[in-house]
């Protein structure tokens, strides 16, 4: 990837250099083109005002060869690339003012008379142009000759050629050393910010293969006067690092709770099958009871993981339709009423015969009304309250037990399946899944879960679900 960087800063600033090159030379060489039409003009416009101011003094006869004389004299100094006279006859065609008998007009090499416009000539217009690489300036004068012992006038035409300079020769060498020199300073920095640039991706890119293989533990440096971009980046794959670590640590938390909640039955059931196995148990009857009790565990817990594991694969189905949840809320606490009863505790519902009204699937809502007020009879010490209303227009079930109640710390965090508590006076009731469950289940059907915790001088807690309106 460096080398790839280094080539495109070098390619990006050679083509740049190039273009800057190419753009600098059409303007030279279109001002010089312009300074030089301007210079011609000017030295044509000279040599005609002279001839017709001294006509008489440089050539009694034709002032048009005395002129090119003085021309091709002052063709090196004037940097000349041409030079001609030239006459103008009424038809605006070219003839040579110089020569007894008439004849073509000679004009500098690459010029024809079509570009120096005898038309313009004639109305006295200078005329100037581009051919190819040369630059041209015609001006009109008007000159007296004197021929056959008669004189007349004449119309004449002084033409000037130069070719503009383009600067390449003196600016040249200076522009191609300068362009070399940028383009190794360019390959220069391209390198350094390869290394500045490429190095913490390629450090970045370990790390993550490390992370990605099981190696939680590893980190991208950040060195101080680290780009903000590279140092955001890492600090990214950094928090997922630590965020998988706990992840993990959770994960392995969540099974050692379960291996444990598995432990416990199973040693049950085996202790009293193998001391019925042996004959040293009198009452075989308790010994089944005990057994029977213990399966029944194994099988909740069983379910509940089952449960969990098709919430997350979403491999159940929900009937949501409207329906009373005060009426729900009360079938649920009712059923728990003998457990309780077994346990010492009470269960009051509070829905005050009100219909309160959502859009809920009435099967899994059962299943959370169940789920909360088996995780309330674990904890409460006396009492359980489940209760239904419309709190500002939004459906709401609750479950309130007076147990100790639950740290501020742990109150986001109960409903996470991995989540152990560490309440005190918890009793063997349920396989510690059920609100994990209520949370998957709440949230597929478009509502909330939340805890509130203490509720009361003395603690207890509150499990509330909002519901989506009817």
């Amino acid at each position: 990837m460096r080398r790839r960087l280094s080539i495109a800063v070098v390619a990006t600033v050679t083509a740049a250099l190039a273009l800057s090159g190419i753009i600098a030379l059409a303007f030279t060489v279109r001002g010089a083109e312009n300074v030089t039409r301007v210079e011609l003009l000017r030295q044509a416009k000279g040599f005609a005002s002279a001839v017709h101011a001294e006509a008489e003094l440089v050539n009694r006869r034709n002032p048009a060869a005395s002129l090119r004389t003085v021309l091709i004299a002052l063709r090196s100094p004037l940097r000349l690339d041409g030079e001609a006279v030239v006459a103008v006859d009424g038809a605006g065609v070219l003839y040579d003012p110089t020569s007894p008998h008439p004849r073509p007009a000679a004009l500098p090499t690459g010029l024809s008379a079509a570009d120096i416009r005898p038309l313009d000539l004639l109305a006295g217009r200078s005329v100037s142009g581009r051919k190819g690489q040369l630059v041209y300036a015609a001006v009109p004068y008007a000159a007296t000759v004197q021929v056959a012992g008669t004189r007349r006038s004449e119309l004449q035409v002084v033409v000037l050629v130069r070719r503009p300079p383009t600067g390449l020769a003196s600016a040249g060498p200076a522009f191609l050393i300068a362009a070399v020199a940028l383009v190794l300073v360019a390959a220069l920095v391209a390198n350094r910010l390869g290394h500045r640039f490429v190095r913490p991706l390629q450090a970045a890119e370990t790390v993550t293969a490390r992370i990605a293989a099981g190696d939680l533990e590893a980190r991208v440096p950040q060195p101080p006067g680290t780009d903000p971009e590279l140092a955001s980046l890492a600090g990214s794959i950094n928090t997922m690092a630590e965020t998988l670590a706990r992840a993990r640590g959770a994960e392995r938390q969540f099974l050692l709770s379960v291996s444990h909640e598995l432990r416990t039955p199973l040693t049950s059931i085996r202790g009293f099958a193998e001391a019925i196995e042996d004959g040293a148990v009198a009452d075989t009857g308790r010994a089944a009871t005990v057994i029977a009790a213990e399966a029944r565990r194994l099988e909740r817990l069983v379910r509940d993981l089952l449960v969990l594991a098709g919430i997350e694969a979403r491999r159940f189905s929900l009937d949501t339709r409207i329906i009373d949840i005060a009426e729900v809320a009360a079938a649920g606490a009712a059923g728990f009423e003998p457990m309780a009863d077994e346990l010492g505790l009470r269960i009051r519902t509070d829905t005050a015969d009100r219909v309160v009204t959502a859009a809920a699937d009435p099967d899994r809502l059962a299943q959370v009304v169940a789920n909360l007020v088996e995780n309330a009879l674990k904890y409460a010490s006396g009492e359980v309250r489940v209760g239904a209303a419309a709190t500002g227009g939004t459906p709401v079930i609750w479950v309130d037990d007076d147990g100790p109640g639950i740290a501020p710390e742990d109150l986001d965090r109960v409903f996470d399946r991995r989540f152990v508590s560490d309440r005190r006076g918890g009793r063997p009731v349920g396989t510690g899944l059920g609100l994990a469950i209520v949370a998957e289940l709440v949230s597929a059907m478009g509502g909330a879960a939340r805890a509130e915790s203490p509720i009361g001088p003395a603690g207890g807690t509150r499990m509330v679900v909002t519901l989506r309106p009817s």
